[in-house]
């Protein structure tokens, strides 16, 4: 039987998040990409490095999914970067959240999901801001039922490849609701 855990990432994880990232990254978009320039970003985005100032950076948090000690999924989130005009130092971004092949589905995303969220909102109800590729239907759908909606839109870089990106937010405003239903729905059950 194998055990799944879901648990947050550390310095010591920094080579481990480099190549899933990697990994993950090459078996979802790949195929949309020259080599020249999926091998550019791979070398600047997961950088083993830049994986180690990410896990470095206090504003920051990553998570690892591992089942019987195996990296399967990840995700990263911090202050939002993303090029909107209504993006405030007090926004929070979920920046990366992927598995590998053969292990979507199943609710391990959902449960990834739930934690970056409570993470994001430990401080309090703050704008969460998404990038999210055009295509990337299942995403979008995904999203759309957690409260995210389309707020813009811009040019993502991958090598000399520019896609186009959507832009997606939940308000602050959203989690209150949510945070004060859920207390509601405690209360009652007491």
């Amino acid at each position: 039987m194998t055990e799944t855990v879901i648990r947050r990432a550390g310095p010591g994880d920094a080579a481990v998040l480099s190549e899933l990232g990697a990994r993950t990254f090459r078996e979802t978009f790949a195929h949309l990409y020259s080599p020249e320039d999926l091998a550019a970003f791979l070398a600047e985005a997961y950088d083993e490095a830049r994986t180690a100032a990410d896990l470095a950076d206090p504003r920051q948090a990553a998570w690892l999914v591992e089942d019987s000690g195996e990296p399967i999924g990840y995700a990263l989130a911090g202050p939002c970067a993303l090029p909107h005009p209504d993006v405030t130092p007090q926004c929070g971004e979920l920046k990366r959240i992927y598995f590998v092949r053969g292990r979507q589905g199943g609710g391990l995303g959902r449960r990834l999901f739930a934690e970056v969220m409570d993470w994001l909102q430990a401080g309090g109800p703050r704008d969460v801001w998404i990038g999210v590729w055009s295509e990337n239907h299942g995403a979008r759908r995904f999203y759309a039922r957690h409260g995210f909606e389309k707020a813009g839109e811009y040019g993502f870089r991958v090598g000399e490849t520019v896609d186009r990106e959507f832009i997606l937010k939940r308000s602050a405003e959203s989690f209150s609701k949510d945070a004060s239903h859920f207390a509601q729905s405690r209360h009652n059950l007491a």
